[in-house]
């Protein structure tokens, strides 16, 4: 799903250089936006499901499209599992899709990527945050899972590949990181996410169009999977029983996909709501 073209050497992982100013933007967008699963958040929007009624719940997986937009240094727009990609430019320095993680554990501590200790890169040629490649629009996926392994009780990110390639093993949040999720998480959520700039325009999210009936012309989540503790991944078929989050209809759109499991974007605007 995602691609290296130059490796690290042996005995060194690949670490995202904090640029002062982009460390800084980073851990205020942390602090003041970044609460992907509800809807109170001053200055971010959302559309997207969340799933909270049979856990504890021990991974996520999914597929999410993945779509270059036009937006300003003071804005934000996500796809996300909490890992996913996002368009950032005060962060990232530019204006292209990237992939990234965030964390929030004991006593609200937390950061995106490796900004501050925390995640454990472990793959030598898969960085948790890099620029997703290009590809015809519509045809870019990111494929991630995020699953706790039951015996150290860490968290992992893997990156899901194509075909018969085995799947890479990018990194680790430790279990050490946090409070409440020593034997499973009791929610999962996966959806889009926009943060707008002072200024209150908010910015497009997914593809920039409100989702349609025709899959492949929206943004969309194809496949959403769960795993209870020592089970094996399961898709997860029952839309109409997840919570939806949509907290702005004038201005972002969610539906459930005809081929794929949901839809969900919009163009943004001035007239958003707060």
């Amino acid at each position: 799903m995602r691609k290296n073209i130059i490796g690290c050497p042996n005995g060194t992982v690949p670490i995202l250089k904090n640029i002062k100013d982009h460390a800084a933007n980073t851990q205020y967008f942390a602090e003041k936006y970044f609460n992907p699963l509800t809807v109170e958040s001053h200055g971010t929007h959302f559309a997207g499901i969340r799933l909270q009624k049979d856990g504890p719940y021990y991974g996520i997986a999914a597929w999410i499209s993945v779509h270059d937009l036009n937006i300003s240094r003071d804005q934000a727009s996500y796809a996300n599992m909490y890992v996913g990609n996002r368009i950032n430019p005060s962060v990232l320095g530019d204006g292209r899709p990237w992939s990234y993680g965030f964390w929030r554990g004991v006593n609200g501590a937390g950061c995106y990527n490796t900004v501050c200790p925390g995640f454990i890169q472990v793959s030598k040629d898969d960085p948790l945050s890099e620029p997703l490649p290009n590809a015809p629009e519509g045809k870019r996926n990111i494929a991630l899972t995020i699953q706790q392994d039951t015996d150290t009780g860490h968290w992992w990110v893997t990156d899901i590949e194509e075909g018969n390639k085995p799947d890479i093993h990018i990194g680790y949040w430790p279990k050490e990181l946090f409070d409440l999720m020593g034997g499973g998480a009791n929610i999962l959520g996966i959806g889009g996410a926009v943060q707008s700039s002072p200024s209150g325009v908010s910015p497009p999210m997914g593809n920039g169009h409100l989702p349609t009936k025709k899959d492949m012309d929206s943004a969309r989540v194809s496949e959403f999977l769960y795993r209870y503790e020592n089970s094996d991944f399961k898709n997860y078929y029952q839309y109409s029983k997840l919570d939806k989050l949509l907290d702005s209809e004038k201005c972002y759109g969610l539906k459930k996909g005809d081929d794929y499991f949901f839809t969900f974007g919009g163009p943004g605007g001035n007239s958003c709501g707060i």
